[in-house]
């Protein structure tokens, strides 16, 4: 049996991330690590699906690998494919040096804070069983 306490922590995680991400975007030019907030609480919400539903767990941060673990329950959660894509590239492109163009903008951030929205607004219907007790 899975521990409701353990899903709730990392739900609280997710949350924290998300929320400190969403509560700056309109006041900060850090659009950059604002979108690394963002794809961080996506990979915590993930992982709290991953850890409810007893599937097999890895220390990745790769999204979409995540969702593919998720799928092996329900393959609903296809349509949350797009939005982890698209946040994937901000787990690397803003926290190290890249060759490659990386300017951020406030439309990225907003867009960054929507496909999150979509996975965390998913994910936490799905453990509203474990999230309410």
């Amino acid at each position: 049996m899975v521990d409701a306490q353990i899903i709730r922590e990392w739900i609280k995680k997710a949350d924290e991330d998300f929320d400190f991400a969403a509560s700056v975007i309109k006041d900060s030019s850090f659009y950059a690590q604002i979108c690394f907030h963002f794809h961080q609480a996506s990979e915590k919400y993930l992982k709290a699906l991953i850890i409810a539903w007893d599937l097999e767990f890895k220390k990745i941060h790769d999204l979409p690998v995540l969702l593919k673990i998720c799928l092996k329950k329900s393959t609903d959660l296809e349509a949350l494919m797009d939005a982890c894509r698209f946040l994937n590239g901000f787990y690397i492109d803003t926290r190290y040096p890249v060759h490659w163009p990386t300017e951020y903008t406030r439309e990225d951030a907003q867009e960054a804070m929507k496909a999150a929205t979509e996975i965390r607004s998913t994910v936490k219907d799905l453990l509203k069983s474990f999230i309410e007790r």
